[in-house]
C-alpha cells in the first residue's frame, strides 16, 4: 500500500485547483430530518448509517423530500447512497425551484441512475450551479428493495462558474433578440466579454485534461504495485508458511521440486518480493493444492517414501489435521482475496471511465480551439496544454480576439443569419464543458467511493483470520495501509475537489 500512495500523493500534490466551496447546505440525519420536508417513503434509520449512528432510509418504489428551506448559490451537491441490497437498483431526479407551490414549476438539474450489484454506499457528485436562491428536490425511485441516503452536502457555487452562468444568459439573450428580428444594438462590449468567457474556458479544459492524465497514470501504478493486495497473499502468514514447512517434511524431491514450483508464483518473503494476488492466480492454486496435500500425507505416500521413523510418525498422527488447517487457512484468505478483487475491480472501472473522459476531452479541445479560429494542428494544441503560462496566456488573448473580431464582422455586415449561426455554434461549444463537468464528477465520485471501501476494507473487524499470528500479521499491514490511505484521500480531496 505504501508505494501506490505515495504514488498518489506526489502527484496530487502538484496541482492548484479551485478551493472547495463553502457549505450552504449539509445533512447528515443525526438528530432528524429537519432540514428536509419528506413527502413520501423515507424515514430516519439507526441500521444503514455510513458515518454516525443514523441516516435516512428511503423504502422501495417512490419516494420524495425538498429542502425546508430555499438555499441561496447552489453549487456542488454530493451525497451517499446505499442499497439495501446487491439485488437493489435506484434512480434520483434532483430539481430545483423557486418556490414550493402546488404550480410550482421544477427544473432537472441531475440525474443519478445506479444499476443493482453492490449493497456498498456511493458517493455521487452533481453540479448544480445555480447562483439564484432555490429549494432542493430529492424524487428517488427504487427497485428490489430500499436504499439509504447519507451525508448530504452543498457548497456555494464558485464565483467563475457564477459568472461563467452570467455569460451563457447573455448569448442567450442576443441570440433572443436577433432571432425575433427586433432591432437590438449589439454592443461591442458585449462581444468583448463573450470572447473573454470562450477564452477562459480554454483554461479549464486543459486542467480537467491534466487530472484526467494524472489520474490515469495513479490508477495504472496502483494496480501494479498496490501492496493492499499483497495483503492476500498466502506467503504474508505464519499458517501457510509452517503448512509448507510440514509439507516439505514428508514429501519426496520429486514432490518438493512440485511444491516449490506451486508456491513461486506468490514471491519470496525473505527477499521481501511478494506479488498481487489475483482471483485467477489463487483459483489455479488453491484446489491443486490441496490434492497435493492430501496425496503427500496419503499413507501409502510417506510409507513409501524414503522418510525416518520420525518423520513417518509424524505424517501419520498430522496428516489430517494439517489438511483441514489448510484448508481453513484458504477459506479464510480467499475473504481476504475477495475485498481486494472488488478494489480491483472498482480502479479498472475508474480507468475504463477516465481513458474514455481524456480521449472525448482532447477531441472537444481541438473542436473548441478550431471553432475560435486556430488550425486544427498538433502546435496550436500544444501550445493550449503547456506548463509555460506565458505562452498559454498568448493563446487565451488570441482566441478571445478571434470570437469577438468574428461576431463583430457578422455585425458590420449586417449578416443576422450568419451571426445567428455563430452565435449558436459559440453557445453550444461554452455549453459542451458543462458535460464534461458532470463526468468529472462522476470520476472523483468512484474516487472517493473507492477509498471509502478501501478504508472499510481494512477496518479491525475486516480481518479473516483466526490464528493469531497471522492475525497480527494482517493487522500490521492493516495498519499502515490506514495511514497511507488516510494521507492519499486528503491528497485527492486537495488536488482534485
Amino acid at each position: 500500500m505504501r508505494r501506490f500512495s505515495v504514488a498518489l500523493l506526489c502527484l496530487f500534490s502538484g496541482f492548484a485547483v479551485a478551493k472547495p466551496g463553502e457549505l450552504v447546505f449539509s445533512s447528515d440525519f443525526e438528530q432528524d430530518a429537519h432540514q428536509w420536508n419528506i413527502l413520501a417513503g423515507c424515514q430516519r434509520s439507526s441500521e444503514m448509517a455510513r458515518t454516525g449512528t443514523s441516516a435516512l432510509f428511503c423504502q422501495d418504489g417512490s419516494s420524495s423530500l425538498v429542502s425546508r428551506y430555499p438555499v441561496s448559490e447552489l453549487g456542488l451537491l454530493e451525497f451517499w447512497v446505499k442499497p439495501q441490497s446487491a439485488f437493489a437498483s435506484y434512480r434520483i431526479n434532483i430539481l430545483t425551484s423557486s418556490s414550493v407551490s402546488l404550480d410550482a414549476q421544477w427544473q432537472q438539474v441531475g440525474l443519478i441512475e445506479a444499476p443493482a450489484g453492490t449493497d456498498a454506499y456511493m458517493a455521487h457528485r452533481v453540479s448544480i450551479d445555480d447562483p439564484g436562491r432555490k429549494y432542493l428536490r430529492l424524487d428517488i425511485e427504487t427497485s428490489h428493495g430500499g436504499v439509504a441516503l447519507d451525508d448530504v452536502v452543498l457548497d456555494r457555487i464558485l464565483l467563475d462558474t457564477a459568472l461563467q452562468k452570467n455569460e451563457q444568459k447573455i448569448i442567450s439573450g442576443i441570440l433572443d433578440k436577433l432571432q425575433t428580428n427586433k432591432n437590438y444594438e449589439l454592443q461591442s462590449e458585449s462581444f468583448r466579454t463573450i470572447g473573454k468567457n470562450y477564452a477562459a474556458q480554454l483554461e479549464s479544459q486543459r486542467q480537467y485534461l491534466e487530472y484526467a492524465n494524472a489520474i490515469y497514470s495513479t490508477i495504472t501504478f496502483a494496480l501494479a504495485s498496490s501492496e493492499r493486495n499483497k495483503m492476500s497473499n498466502p506467503m504474508a502468514y505464519a499458517s501457510f508458511r509452517t503448512i509448507l514447512a510440514d509439507t516439505k517434511r514428508v514429501a519426496s524431491p520429486l514432490q518438493q521440486a512440485r511444491l516449490n514450483s506451486m508456491v513461486k508464483p506468490f514471491g519470496d518473503l525473505t527477499t521481501a518480493t511478494l506479488t498481487v494476488v489475483s482471483g485467477g492466480l489463487y483459483a489455479a492454486f488453491a484446489e491443486p493444492f490441496k490434492s497435493f496435500l492430501a496425496t503427500a500425507f496419503d499413507k501409502s505416500n510417506y510409507e513409501n517414501a524414503d522418510l525416518n521413523r520420525k518423520d513417518r510418525k509424524f505424517a501419520e498422527e498430522n496428516g489430517l489435521k494439517i489438511y483441514e488447517q489448510a484448508e481453513k487457512f484458504l477459506n479464510e484468505l480467499e475473504r481476504e482475496l475477495v475485498q481486494v478483487s472488488a478494489l480491483e475491480n472498482d480502479l479498472q472501472h475508474m480507468l475504463k471511465n477516465v481513458e474514455v473522459f481524456r480521449k472525448d476531452l482532447d477531441k472537444h479541445l481541438r473542436d473548441y480551439i478550431q471553432h475560435a479560429g486556430l488550425a486544427r494542428t498538433q502546435e496550436n494544441y500544444s501550445r493550449v496544454m503547456s506548463k509555460e503560462e506565458s505562452i498559454r496566456a498568448v493563446v487565451i488573448n488570441e482566441v478571445g480576439e478571434n470570437v469577438t473580431n468574428k461576431a463583430q464582422g457578422y455585425l458590420a455586415a449586417n449578416d443576422n443569419t450568419q451571426l445567428i449561426q455563430y452565435m449558436l455554434k459559440t453557445s453550444e461549444q461554452l455549453e459542451g464543458m458543462q458535460e464534461f463537468k458532470e463526468r468529472f464528477n462522476q470520476i472523483t465520485s468512484s474516487a472517493i467511493t473507492f477509498y471509502d471501501r478501501f478504508e472499510r476494507s481494512v477496518a479491525p473487524d475486516q480481518n479473516p483470520f483466526t490464528d493469531a499470528k497471522d492475525k497480527a500479521a494482517w493487522e500490521q499491514h492493516a495498519q499502515k495501509a490506514r495511514n497511507y490511505i488516510k494521507q492519499s484521500k486528503e491528497a485527492f480531496a486537495k488536488a482534485y475537489m
